[in-house]
């Protein structure tokens, strides 16, 4: 017995895993890629190549991510013809990974997505935007009334096509709650699958991501539906991978990242730690993250974006995994 209790003082304790309490939510916890779409808007940002991007999106499948935005067809040719590609590499791959695509709350950003989804033959989810915040009121001349009738029209015909919709209102972080009830309460009515809570500006701390967050479950549960939540952060204020974890507590069901963190100006929430910190957590399932270093690499390489030497996911000569034990270690 005394040897036992003197393996046991020698032992890590996980000060993290002590009272810790499962994610609020019902639906478990999914990571959506953004590199491809809202990554490559970095300062300076390399659009990679169709072959680059297919390998990406191959490699978070391997990964277990269970989305990814693929781009903007209603951008442009180029845009078009790089979402069609990719759609039916996930289609005729067999992969798990569900594609997504963006577009204004315009009819005619949401129309190619629907035709991608029928040339191609898999549902494609629409993710459709549009600005919240007094500042974009302001600058647009916009009125709660405008953004509320936009984006019913806009939700209205992608439910109706019969795709996955979810309704992203940029800077919900300081949006103000009388304008985000309207909103959501509109876009529920109108059948949207999820509701995306952006930090566009990297503005919220922990606290306020727990404050929109549980707001946004008020809403939904007063509406007695079924509809899930995003959490969408940048890391302006150094807080995107922790808001992201505090915001999933609060109930926020699926969170958004991009690899080695690329995005506007500082970035967004990087992925690839969100990978490896749910994967401590005991939350992703147990796959393997052994295709995480030539993820990281690829994209680092792609979007002509050097990861600083003092990243978490990089050593000397490129980037390295992690190397994850499992979840919380087990109580004595």
């Amino acid at each position: 017995m005394s040897r036992l209790r003197d393996r046991r003082s020698h032992e890590m304790f996980d000060w993290n895993s002590a009272g810790w309490s499962a994610p609020a939510t019902g639906r478990g916890v999914r990571l959506h890629d953004e590199t491809l779409r809202d990554g490559i808007q970095k300062p300076s940002g390399v659009d990679p190549t169709i072959e680059e991007k297919i390998e990406i999106v191959h490699l978070l499948d391997k990964l277990g991510v269970g989305s990814v935005n693929v781009g903007l067809p209603g951008a442009g040719p180029r845009a078009m013809a790089d979402v069609l590609t990719l759609c039916r590499e996930i289609a005729d791959n067999g992969l798990s990974i569900r594609p997504g695509c963006a577009g204004r709350t315009v009819i005619s950003d949401l129309a190619p997505i629907v035709e991608v989804s029928q040339r191609v033959g898999i549902e494609v989810e629409v993710l459709t935007f549009i600005g919240s915040s007094p500042i974009r009121q302001l600058a647009e001349s916009w009125s709660v009334d405008l953004i509320r009738k936009r984006s019913a029209e806009a939700i209205s015909f992608a439910v109706g096509e019969g795709l996955p919709t979810t309704y992203v209102t940029e800077d919900t972080t300081r949006s103000h709650p009388r304008a985000l009830y309207d909103l959501f309460r509109s876009a529920i009515d109108q059948g949207v699958s999820r509701l995306c809570l952006c930090d566009t500006v990297g503005h919220a701390t922990p606290d306020g991501t727990r404050n929109v967050v549980r707001f946004t479950r008020d809403v939904i549960e007063g509406a007695g539906v079924d509809v899930g939540i995003d959490w969408h952060g940048h890391n302006d204020r150094g807080f995107a991978l922790g808001n992201s974890l505090r915001a999933m507590e609060c109930g926020a069901d699926r969170l958004h990242g991009c690899v080695v963190g690329i995005g506007e100006r500082v970035g967004n929430t990087p992925l690839d730690l969100l990978l490896v910190s749910l994967t401590h957590m005991g939350l992703l399932g147990g796959q393997s993250l052994d295709a995480l270093p030539r993820l990281c690499q690829l994209v680092s390489e792609a979007t002509a974006f050097d990861i600083p030497s003092n990243y978490p996911l990089y050593r000397g000569e490129g980037p390295a995994p992690l190397v994850p034990h499992g979840g919380p270690w087990p109580d004595d």
